[in-house]
């Protein structure tokens, strides 16, 4: 029997899941590595965590089944987006890497929508955001001279890894156009916007597709781990286009709602360029020749955590859920937005802060929680508006995957609110099953994408729109959309107030 490895690099830890020909999940392992913030608004990690972590995670998969050692035919790779690993000559990183939700890049924002103009757009499809990694190696350029003297190429993550099993260096599509210096529509690095910015094409590695063969395990790898035959390594995805994959996104009529700490809703574009005016996030999918477009949510669990923390230590987050059962639709006039870490989509807006808007003193803890579900919603309701309005999308499915699928409650609030059916998955792997999809059809294992999907994505149960509850939702949420309008320049006053 052969079997395929997804590994998931992610923030906080790096997970690898063991799956055979018929896409049943063998095996799976976990380990984790720390973040670093040396500054207010930095965030980093070293390289080597996440190679110490790698290793240890394949040795636990390969222990736990032997047969790996001969039987294991690919490898692929998911990685956290944007985040920067800047090499010397000799392929070392020069320090950390500077991660996706590092902010300290703001300045450098500035230069490159200034120096760009709508070039940025026209080219990239994207908005400079400090998450990008374009910002980050301004940065590095302006404030670390030495280590931008001696540096020779940067990677992204789940790159890195594939440079450490393989020994080549490469960049795949879906993570370089979350570069900034990718041309998304011609899938080749933009030298014009490269040298705007003194960045030399020494310093762009080669693109590849996610499903090209990268190269095979290096011996002195194998050796450690114990594998007695040839691996073979498959560049891989950035881990929203491989989230996607993993839940079957692969037709244009289907979305994916993703509450974790942040929020998700993403849709397949297909080949039909678009052009969202940086209104959404539009990059290259892992699927050759097609895109995906998604607005993000930045506190969407992350608002649900903070409030139970807050308010409700004691309690568990179930208990919170079955307690706010005895609210009903709209919460009983209170309206919440999800703003307490700033907003991404709809409004690009580091400075907004969220609200409990129509308070009264005949509310309860219940009405508290499910306004906090129902806000969280909403504010994924405003990408899937975009949408439709843009594109003239027609959503006939959203597949809920993370937090947000793990209550009866909040997944039919998301069909009431999307008004789609809600669908959710039997087995939840995330982007580490994106991955494994990409090594199987690297290994040729299936004819088509669609094949591969059938075998390896498994859905569970369905949530259909209640029509009386579609049309109270459809009121509120037009209340909702004029909250951010109505308390923008007080949050912005008042966090001008408190910084002094």
């Amino acid at each position: 029997m052969s079997y395929v490895i997804g590994i998931d690099l992610g923030t906080g830890s790096v997970k690898g899941i063991v799956l055979d020909k018929s896409g049943t999940v063998i095996e799976q392992a976990t380990e984790n590595y720390p973040l670093f913030h040396p500054h207010k608004g930095y965030s980093e990690q070293k390289p080597s965590d996440w190679i110490e972590g790698t290793k240890k995670v394949l040795a636990t998969l390969i222990n736990k089944l032997p047969q790996l050692k001969t039987e294991l035919a690919g490898i692929s790779i998911s990685g956290q987006m944007h985040s920067l690993v800047l090499l010397d000559e000799d392929g070392q990183p020069l320090r950390n890497a500077i991660l996706w939700n590092d902010v300290r890049t703001t300045a450098q924002c500035r230069e490159i929508t200034e120096t760009l103009g709508a070039k940025l757009l026209a080219k990239t499809k994207n908005l400079a955001l400090e998450g990008f990694t374009l910002p980050k190696l301004l940065w590095v350029k302006e404030h670390e001279p030495e280590n931008w003297s001696k540096s020779a190429r940067f990677l992204l993550p789940k790159d890195y890894l594939a440079y450490w099993l393989t020994g080549n260096q490469q960049m795949e599509l879906s993570d370089a156009a979350g570069t900034l210096l990718l041309n998304v529509t011609d899938e080749k690095w933009d030298m014009e916007i490269a040298e705007s910015f003194g960045i030399s094409e020494e310093m762009l590695p080669p693109l590849v597709q996610s499903m090209d063969h990268v190269g095979n395990i290096q011996p002195i790898i194998c050796e450690e781990l114990g594998i007695e035959g040839i691996v073979q390594i498959f560049a891989g995805g950035a881990d929203n286009a491989c989230a996607a994959l993993g839940a079957g996104i692969v037709e244009e009529d289907r979305a994916m709602c993703s509450i974790g700490t942040s929020g998700v809703f993403l849709s397949y574009e297909g080949q039909k360029e678009q052009q969202y005016h940086g209104k959404l996030h539009y990059f290259n999918h892992v699927i050759k020749d097609s895109y995906y477009s998604m607005g993000v949510t930045l506190a969407a669990g992350q608002s649900l955590t903070w409030y139970k923390e807050t308010f409700a230590s004691d309690e568990t987050f179930d208990q919170l859920i079955v307690e706010a059962q005895g609210s009903k639709t709209g919460s009983n006039g209170l309206l919440f937005t999800p703003y307490i870490m700033g907003e991404r989509t709809p409004h690009v807006d580091s400075q907004i802060r969220g609200s409990f808007i129509g308070m009264d003193a005949g509310q309860t803890r219940a009405d508290f929680t499910r306004a906090i579900l129902e806000g969280i919603t909403f504010s994924l309701k405003d990408s899937q508006e975009l949408m439709q309005e843009i594109a003239g999308k027609e959503f006939t499915e959203v597949i809920s995957v993370g937090g947000g699928a793990k209550s009866a409650l909040w997944l039919q609030i998301q069909a009431d609110i999307f008004n789609t059916k809600i669908r959710t998955l039997k087995t939840e792997q995330g982007p580490g099953l994106g991955a494994a999809m990409i090594a199987a059809m690297g290994l040729d294992w299936f004819d088509s994408i669609e094949q591969c999907v059938e075998a390896f994505v498994d859905y569970e149960k369905e949530y259909l729109p209640i029509l009386e509850n579609v049309q109270a939702y459809r009121e509120i949420y037009g209340i909702y959309k004029q909250v951010y309008g109505q308390t923008k320049e007080l949050c912005h006053q008042l966090l001008a107030v408190n910084r002094r």
